[in-house]
C-alpha cells in the first residue's frame, strides 16, 4: 500500500498570491506563494541578490533591509506580509554607486569575505539614520543583530563612525 502525503493548503507552492510593494523606490508587483518570504521574494521574484540568506533564523543579520525605513530581518516577514509597504535593499541604498557608508567600509577594510557586508551596511545606515552621531557603544549595540564569520567587527564600527564624521562635516 502506498501513501502520499498531502501538503497543507497553506504550504502549496501553487497557492500564489499577488503581492504589490515598493522595492528601491519602483512599485513591484509579484506572484508568490503566501508562505514566501521577504527574503526569498526579493532575491528570486524581484532579482536582488544583494539581501543574503544565511540562518533563516532572524539571527545573524546577512537579510537586514529597510521595512518602512525601520531595520528589519527579512528572513522573519512573509513577503505577503511587505503588501503596500516600503522595501529599501542594499542595492536601493543609492543609484549612483557606492554610498559613503560602503566607501568607508572599504577604507576601513570592513570587507573581508563580504557576506554579512549588505546586512551590516543596511544596519549601520538605519542607525546613522536615526542616531547621526552614535558613539562606539550606540553602535555595537546597533549592530549586534548582524553577526560577522570574519570577526571585523572593530573595522566595522570604525567605518560607521567615519561615516558619521563625515556626514556630520557637510
Amino acid at each position: 500500500m502506498t501513501s502520499t502525503a498531502r501538503v497543507p493548503d497553506h504550504l502549496d507552492d501553487d497557492a500564489l498570491q499577488t503581492v504589490t510593494l515598493t522595492v528601491n523606490g519602483s512599485q513591484r508587483t509579484v506572484a508568490v506563494p503566501t508562505h514566501r518570504t521577504l527574503l526569498d521574494g526579493l532575491r528570486e521574484e524581484v532579482g536582488l541578490p544583494g539581501t543574503k540568506s544565511c540562518c533563516a533564523e532572524g539571527e545573524c543579520g546577512a537579510c537586514t533591509v529597510l521595512l518602512d525605513g525601520k531595520a528589519v530581518n527579512s528572513c522573519l516577514v512573509l513577503c505577503v506580509e511587505a503588501e503596500g509597504h516600503e522595501v529599501t535593499t542594499v542595492e536601493g541604498l543609492s543609484a549612483d554607486g557606492l554610498t559613503d557608508l560602503q566607501e568607508e567600509f572599504l577604507a576601513a577594510g570592513a570587507v573581508q569575505c563580504g557576506f554579512c557586508i549588505p546586512g551590516q551596511v543596511v544596519s549601520a545606515e538605519y542607525l546613522l539614520r536615526t542616531n547621526p552621531s552614535p558613539d562606539e557603544t550606540q553602535i555595537r549595540e546597533a549592530l549586534s543583530g548582524n553577526l560577522c564569520r570574519c570577526a571585523g567587527y572593530q573595522r566595522i564600527v570604525r567605518a560607521v563612525q567615519a561615516t558619521a564624521a563625515r556626514r556630520s562635516e557637510r
